[in-house]
């Protein structure tokens, strides 16, 4: 019995392995480019939808951008995404802070599989144990 539920983990450990980076999270979008920007105009953290603007040199060109946030000062520095096919457009391109764009973290492949091994082994041992029953001697009559 034991032995069917490590198949059965190692089968769905292989299936997980198999569907690649896209099963703990999507890395398939618009290359993004990272890049220093200048916050030009700042914005009150008090407004429903508060974007600031933000100036960029990417490509040997300064750009403006709309960075959904606020809290910045005027002439702060922050660290910025840019999405490489919204270069192109002459307006202000959406942008967002490198830190929190999607695909910057290279921890959620290692660490998704790595809670799926937890699973696996926690939920075998688990039908290990439901299928042995309860050990002869470790059971205490009650006391009538």
């Amino acid at each position: 019995m034991l032995g069917v539920a490590a198949a059965t983990g190692l089968l769905i450990l292989l299936g997980a392995w198999w569907m690649g980076p896209s099963l703990f999270g999507s890395s398939s979008g618009p290359e993004r480019v990272f890049t220093d920007a200048t916050v030009t105009s700042p914005s009150d953290c008090s407004d429903a939808d508060a974007q600031e603007t933000v100036r960029f040199d990417l490509g040997g060109r300064t750009r403006e951008g709309r960075l959904s946030g606020c809290g910045h000062d005027q002439d702060e520095q922050v660290r910025i995404a840019v999405a490489q096919d919204a270069t192109s457009s002459g307006s202000p391109v959406p942008v967002a802070l490198a830190a929190t764009a999607p695909g910057v973290s290279d921890l959620r492949r290692p660490v998704g599989l790595g809670l799926l091994v937890l699973s696996c082994a926690s939920g075998g041992a688990y039908a290990f144990l439901l299928a042995r029953g309860p050990r002869p001697g470790l059971v205490r009559p009650s006391a009538a």
